[in-house]
């Protein structure tokens, strides 16, 4: 496994309690839009250093400068560690690594299911399709439980204005249909959904990234619609 050394750019607020870290990418770094990285960071606790590790789907496409990283900011030793650690800091990278990549037929659909922070992975794959004008027809379906929830969400609506052959359905599922405040989609990813969104559409290969049971749920839906096992591809993002 490659392992490189990067440095701390810039973190900014995406969402409700998410962060995005952006990390400078080192030279001769290259990743496919879906892979992952493990970045080690130093604790800023008083005595020894620490090294801590943790796993990240890289979230920016491969033509950006800078490595984009996303997560959850809940009370752990690395989470604190990393929402602390200065600016200018360093970091190690090893990888990339996974092969939840974007298929190369381009006569097959993608549909994508997203669940909270699993949208990381079909950022970069959403962008990289756009830049570089790949003919898939992409779905995206991205569930989040309230609209503050839910990360890059404006990016995602500029990206399908640029790419016509993107279509962006988000979900909330605590939100109401008589809630004035969200005239999207809302519940969570069923196959009634699915099925008024990409029932005109033969043969896809669907991806699926969120937290486990998110991950369980909807490979079960896709099952007992009769989606073939092999045209399913999961990435779960426990602990985010």
């Amino acid at each position: 496994m490659n392992g490189y050394q990067s440095t701390l750019l810039g973190r900014t607020e995406v969402a409700e309690h998410t962060m995005a870290f952006q990390f400078e990418k080192p030279k001769g770094f290259v990743f496919k839009p879906g892979q992952y990285i493990d970045l080690t960071v130093s604790d800023s606790q008083p005595g020894p250093s620490n090294e801590l590790t943790h796993t990240f789907s890289i979230a920016s496409p491969p033509f950006d400068e800078e490595i984009l990283v996303t997560t959850r900011m809940r009370n752990t030793v690395f989470k604190q560690a990393l929402s602390t650690l200065p600016i200018g800091s360093g970091a190690r990278i090893e990888g990339p690594m996974g092969s939840f990549s974007l298929h190369n037929n381009t006569a097959r659909p993608a549909v994508f299911l997203a669940g909270g922070i699993g949208i990381a992975p079909f950022l970069s794959m959403v962008s990289h399709a756009t830049a570089e004008k790949l003919r898939h027809p992409i779905v995206l379906f991205y569930a989040n439980r309230y609209l503050e929830d839910a990360a890059f969400i404006d990016a995602l609506w500029k990206l399908e204005r640029a790419n016509p052959r993107f279509r962006f359905v988000p979900t909330l599922t605590r939100m109401t249909d008589d809630s004035g405040a969200w005239k999207g989609k809302t519940g969570h990813i069923r196959a009634e959904m699915l099925s008024t969104q990409v029932g005109i559409v033969r043969g896809p290969i669907y991806y699926i990234a969120g937290p486990p049971t998110m991950v369980a749920a909807t490979r079960r839906t896709l099952s007992e619609v009769g989606v073939d096992e092999d045209d399913i591809r999961t990435e779960e993002f426990a602990g985010y």
